[in-house]
């Protein structure tokens, strides 16, 4: 069994069934009605709530365990939610495909990946399409309240500017701050995150 097979096998939703609270700070941002794709979905909390928002969802996941899981909170809250099973490095990146696209705590993934992954989300989106993205940085490796512990998967500023420079970015944010998400994320931690739109 997969590490991420392994932590989501227990009843309780590892990182809580609400969303990420940035993602669901952008909700005046969201569009009415289109596609979104949620990166690294894991048990569903933030596809399952945008796809509350009204928008046709696909959730991407490696753990089967994860999206069965989602799959769960998606009936329990009376949505429609597609799944797809992959490892993100195997994904297509379909060009011009989505409206939203989310990635929240995606930090499994190296210097190497997540650039093919950050370039991917852009590819992806459709023209004047929304990117939502939240990690962790440096200052978590001395907080140690989730994460990778790696310095290397962890996001800052400059970083996020250079990568999404494509994007017309119009919130860029570095700050500690209070997270409450299940029992895998708690406490003070350092946040870096992005809200950007492709240019239409």
């Amino acid at each position: 069994m997969s590490f991420w097979d392994d932590r989501y096998s227990r009843d309780e939703y590892v990182f809580g069934e609400a969303p990420n609270a940035f993602l669901a700070a952008q909700s005046h941002l969201l569009p009415k009605s289109g596609k979104a794709l949620a990166i690294a979905d894991g048990e569903g909390r933030n596809g399952v709530w945008l796809a509350e928002q009204g928008l046709d969802v696909l959730s991407l996941d490696a753990s089967p365990v994860g999206l069965e899981k989602a799959k769960k909170l998606a009936a329990k809250r009376r949505v429609k939610l597609s799944t797809k099973l992959l490892d993100i490095s195997d994904y297509d990146w379909p060009a011009e495909r989505f409206d939203v696209v989310a990635g929240i705590f995606f930090q499994f993934a190296g210097p190497d990946l997540r650039d093919t992954i950050f370039a991917g989300m852009i590819e992806t989106l459709k023209p004047g399409g929304l990117l939502i993205l939240q990690g962790y940085g440096p200052r978590q490796l001395e907080y140690k309240t989730g994460g990778p512990g790696i310095l290397e998967n962890l996001y800052t500023e400059a970083l996020l500017a250079e990568k999404f420079s494509a994007l017309e970015i119009f919130h860029l944010g570095d700050r500690d701050g209070e997270v409450a998400e299940g029992s895998a994320h708690v406490g003070k931690s350092h946040l870096v995150d992005l809200v950007g739109r492709k240019a239409g």
